[in-house]
């Protein structure tokens, strides 16, 4: 019995180590600007996240490219909505 209990209190801290070991390495994370600079990854970026939304949709790197895809797209259109003036009494008077 004592035998037993020996090899468990020197075992578990060994597996447990091994345990940590496999973890893989933490990603990268880049910014929105190198995204918007490098689109040949952004789109590597975004396939990788429209391939798995449901664990990688809201990792930083996915946040970032789709934000970055989101802002050339929108600044190649000329910069999105043009602003509208508001309307006064004069406006509505006119007809």
């Amino acid at each position: 019995m004592k035998k037993i209990s020996i090899v468990l209190v020197v075992a578990a801290p060994l597996l447990m180590l091994a345990a940590c070991k496999s973890e893989k390495p933490p990603e990268v994370v880049q910014t929105v600007e190198w995204y918007k600079a490098n689109k040949t990854e952004r789109a590597e970026v975004l396939a990788k996240c429209k391939s798995n939304p449901g664990e990688l949709a809201a990792t930083p790197n996915c946040v970032n490219a789709t934000r970055a895809d989101t802002s050339t797209t929108w600044s190649a259109r000329g910069g999105g909505i043009a602003p509208v003036k508001p309307l006064t009494a004069d406006d509505i008077n006119k007809k």
